[in-house]
């Protein structure tokens, strides 16, 4: 019997074969310059995989029995693809050299196409090329909100509340932090069927983070009760506000719930169904926030990126030739012909036509309003798209990135007004009348990738239901074990070296 067990140990050793979860992490450069890598694919034998950062950064987690020749490949466009095998990887950086197009590989392309033939092909090839139709995603979305307040003066020109004065009202603007960041990540089900006028979608969450500084919630929320104790005060139940900037007027009625005291019971209450509240909100949120980013693809022809449907409006430079792993792709440079906003490169398969990658950017601030002490000001937009082909053998999404960026500003008299039409004599009750100057910018930057893609019919997209479970989990600082064991994006460094301020 000990034989048998002896044996037993000794052919289990000699498996080629791995049970438990390898995580791989590493750095993608160029070999010659030392610099990162952004967005360049990390797949295991050519399936699943994942995309670097923009600092180059990966994670990839293989839950799957990996054997000996089992490998991971690291591809990236004009670059030369290099492969690992999965159980021997050691690297902590991996260099990538670019790959030269040599004279006579060009001259094996089936023909030497100009710039506005290849055009031609692409628009051409729109509909064929890339896959609408009902398909599975495993996705991952991750958005960063950055603030930043350039000026903050509230002036008091006139209070009937005695207890609402200038220091009351300082108190109020300091608790507005200069400078704030909120990070929400969603990894999720994507069903889906793409269509520019009717997108059918429904998103399944599997894990959800929001990283921000609570404190400074915190802080507004006790200047809050403050002012909501003051208000009971002062503020008749059957009142109403009108809030008033010059002639502009609007009417705004006050909650009844704002003069009550809850009881225990309504507490609980009320605290169950703003979770319930709270969950039906992120996921319609969320799935609307997803189908919006997708509307923004130059695929479709309403879309602002309208280079390909409107190629009239700008100029092209064809740039030459680069390798994606085995592919000739075109690189085309694009920019305005006149009053159109978006400047770029696009990257062309040579064979099919398909546009494999896209990095765009704004020309000029897409919109811009100043008027009477109230601005605006669009000044930034710009992203990738990344395509590969998936087991239908058309072209899905699997990365995207946008980052826009806008300049608020409000410089105009604000009065807030307490009238009551069931009084005797005039309606007006109380007034805080000041003179608010405020400015902020604001970033926004969104990373998606999709992991896996699936193809399914319409029937079984019919059949699933989604019920929102999901809230957030708040993470006061950047916690890399929060989402061990499932494939994202490498955080960059200001999400790395998030911590919210000490109380």
């Amino acid at each position: 019997m000990k034989q048998v067990y002896i044996t037993i140990f000794v052919c289990f050793l000699s498996l080629n074969t791995v049970f438990s979860q390898k995580i791989i992490s590493a750095k993608v450069i160029d070999s010659t310059t030392k610099e990162p890598i952004p967005f360049a694919t990390i797949s295991y034998n050519k399936k699943a995989g994942v995309i670097s950062s923009e600092a180059g950064d990966f994670t990839i987690n293989i839950d799957t029995i990996t054997l000996e020749k089992d490998s991971l490949f690291i591809s990236c466009l004009g670059y030369n693809q290099k492969s690992y095998a999965i159980n021997n990887f050691s690297e902590t950086a991996i260099e990538l050299s670019t790959e030269d197009i040599e004279l006579d590989e060009v001259v094996l392309l089936n023909k030497q196409y100009t710039i506005d033939e290849i055009l031609e092909k692409v628009k051409d090839s729109l509909e064929i090329n890339y896959d609408t139709d009902f398909v599975q995603q495993r996705i991952f979305l991750r958005t960063s909100d950055y603030t930043n307040v350039l000026d903050k003066k509230v002036k008091l020109k006139e209070s009937t509340i005695p207890e609402i004065n200038q220091q009351f009202t300082d108190s109020i603007v300091n608790a507005i932090p200069k400078k704030s960041s909120y990070h929400t990540e969603v990894l999720g089900d994507y069903y889906l069927k793409m269509e520019e006028d009717n997108q059918l979608a429904k998103l399944d969450i599997i894990k959800a983070s929001e990283l921000y500084d609570k404190n400074n919630q915190l802080s507004f929320e006790g200047v809050e009760d403050k002012l909501q104790k003051i208000m009971r005060k002062h503020v008749k139940r059957d009142s109403y506000f009108k809030i008033k900037s010059g002639i502009i007027g609007a009417k705004s009625e006050i909650d009844s719930s704002f003069f009550e005291d809850e009881a225990m019971d309504t507490i609980v209450e009320n605290k169950l169904k703003k979770e319930k509240k709270k969950k039906e909100n992120f996921l319609k949120y969320r799935s609307s926030y997803l189908s919006s980013l997708l509307k923004k693809n130059f695929i479709y022809e309403d879309s602002d990126l309208n280079f390909i449907h409107k190629s009239r409006k700008y100029d092209f430079t064809l740039e030459g030739l680069v390798y994606l792993q085995t592919d000739l792709v075109y690189k085309i440079r694009f920019e305005p012909d006149g009053g159109d906003d978006f400047k770029g490169v696009m990257y062309v398969n040579a064979d099919d036509f398909a546009v494999v990658r896209l990095d765009y950017e704004n020309v000029k601030p897409l919109k811009k309003i100043n008027l009477f002490g109230v601005s605006y000001l669009n000044y930034l937009q710009r992203g990738t798209f990344l395509y590969e082909k998936n087991s239908r053998g058309k072209y899905s999404l699997k990365y995207l990135e946008e980052a826009n960026a806008e300049k608020v500003g409000f410089d105009r008299p604000l009065s807030i007004i307490e009238k009551n039409k069931n009084v005797k004599g005039r309606r007006k009750q109380n007034e805080v009348a000041t003179h608010v100057n405020f400015t902020l910018q604001n970033s926004i930057k969104n990373e998606l990738v999709i992991f896996e893609s699936t193809p399914i019919d319409k029937e079984i997209f019919e059949k699933i239901e989604i019920e929102p479970t999901m809230i957030p989990t708040y993470l006061p600082n950047y916690d890399p074990s929060f989402w061990e064991g499932y494939n994202i994006i490498a955080p960059n460094e200001a999400i790395k070296k998030f911590k919210s301020v000490e109380e």
